[in-house]
């Protein structure tokens, strides 16, 4: 007879949306904890099996719970409320919800009412999500009817974009066991404005998958790249956070310096496609910078292949929205691709000044555009810095490392259950286990000791 205990879930995840494309990144931070032994039970709010393209196996779909869509969700927690099914405490919202100045977040209670069953079925006692908006929200409520603990990642714009939620980025930080984040700056930013929570705040970089873009810097060409005309390659959506319009005027600055053979592809589409179509043809920059339009990985890998500088003048949004991590730097970086970028967020923590590529101040063209001289007029060293970056890369920012301690984390907060499996396959757990069982110790006994007192 199989031994259920030592098959059954670590934890849950709940995403607004899984699996998507435009999240890659957590797709690869579930399949990575997987093979270092951790066994996630998914959910997701929203249904995205017809999202297309797809950079993930079609099986992964199977290990997903969707929930039902919004009226059918409500309509299942009524049977189960019908049926004496529910927590009072569910019961107790629902009825009072009425009575609430703000009823928007209703729709996480149902969601958390809805999984709470799962949960307690599967034994799982928390709950991981990523950002800190929708999924976040709804394992607040998880928490607060099912006493399962939870934590999430904070990112970007679910950390810097006004909000005016009922439930608060304050309210998720004071009631969170642990608060992963994905770069030392955000960290410190997050410590500074939520003291209280201080300590549960934890970096962990996104994860990448390392091993295409090794492949395009195994086959990168220096001498091919750097005779004839250089390129210029820049990778996102054409939003106002990117810069693209300070990169285009940037190449301006470039041509009016009297820089020849060269030319600046920016790949992506987005709601300012016209805009900065219209600021290429202003600066007569049509036979220098071209718009590209979406491109497959494999596509845009080809392309960094042949990339002398990677750039990205990220800026801060009018409503505080800003890049934190911006994944398309990493990918450079493994390229072995130096890259020009600005001086924000976490960015820093990737482009290291002279290292693995320059840096100026944000909205600042004409100095991007001196950076850019400057690298695309010293081969040598441009590829020295790539070189370096693609380390750094290695070191920081691929998913077997970036997992690891995300895994290390939960389990010394005490988030995953004790499996001898898990400290078996990676004895460096114990350590994190002790830890954890030593934390569970010192609270008892100061407990028992306040019990005494009085």
């Amino acid at each position: 007879m199989p031994d259920r205990a030592n098959h059954r879930p670590h934890l849950a995840y709940v995403f607004e949306r899984f699996p998507s494309f435009t999240q890659t990144f957590c797709v690869r931070e579930i399949l990575e904890l997987e093979r270092q032994g951790l066994r996630p039970l998914l959910f997701s709010i929203r249904d995205t099996r017809d999202e297309v393209p797809r950079h993930f196996p079609d099986e992964l779909f199977d290990r997903v719970t969707f929930l039902p869509e919004a009226k059918q969700l409500v309509e299942e927690v009524k049977q189960l409320k019908a049926a004496g099914k529910l927590p009072q405490s569910v019961v107790l919202t629902l009825r009072q919800w009425k009575e609430k100045a703000d009823p928007r977040d209703k729709q996480r209670v149902y969601e958390a009412a809805w999984i709470g069953q799962r949960l307690d079925q599967a034994g799982v006692r928390h709950v991981h999500s990523h950002f800190a908006g929708v999924g976040a929200r709804t394992a607040w409520w998880l928490r607060f009817f099912h006493d399962v603990t939870y934590s999430f990642t904070g990112h970007a714009n679910d950390l810097w974009s006004k909000s005016d939620l009922p439930l608060t980025l304050g309210d998720l930080m004071r009631d969170a066991a642990l608060v992963t984040t994905v770069s030392d700056y955000s960290a410190r930013d997050l410590r500074q404005r939520f003291p209280q929570s201080a300590a549960k705040v934890k970096r962990v970089y996104n994860g990448l998958d390392l091993v295409p873009f090794r492949t395009a810097a195994e086959r990168r060409d220096a001498d091919a790249v750097w005779s004839g005309e250089r390129l210029i390659l820049s990778v996102g959506r054409l939003i106002e956070k990117k810069g693209y319009d300070d990169l285009i005027r940037a190449c301006g600055h470039l041509r009016d310096a009297g820089v020849g053979d060269w030319r600046c592809v920016i790949v992506g589409d987005g709601p300012m496609e016209d805009e900065l179509c219209a600021l290429i043809a202003e600066l007569d920059l049509v036979e220098r910078v071209t718009l590209a339009g979406p491109k497959s990985q494999g596509e845009i890998i080809d392309l960094l292949e042949q990339t002398a500088v990677f750039a990205l003048p990220c800026v801060t949004e009018a409503d505080g929205g800003k890049d934190n991590l911006p994944t398309v730097l990493m990918e450079a970086m493994a390229a072995r691709v130096a890259c020009a970028s600005t001086i924000l967020a976490g960015v820093p923590e990737m482009v290291i000044e002279d290292s693995t590529g320059r840096l100026v101040a944000e909205r600042q063209p004409k100095a991007f555009a001196g950076i850019l001289k400057d690298l695309l007029q010293s081969p040598e060293s441009t590829e020295e810095m790539g070189k370096s970056g693609y380390i750094r890369a290695e070191q920081m920012f691929a998913k077997e490392v970036t997992a690891n301690q995300l895994r290390k984390y939960l389990v010394s907060h005490g988030l995953v259950r004790f499996d001898p499996a898990l400290v078996a396959a990676d004895p460096a757990l114990a350590g994190a286990y002790a830890r954890q069982f030593g934390r569970r110790f010192a609270r008892i006994f100061r407990r028992s000791r306040r019990d005494r007192a009085g």
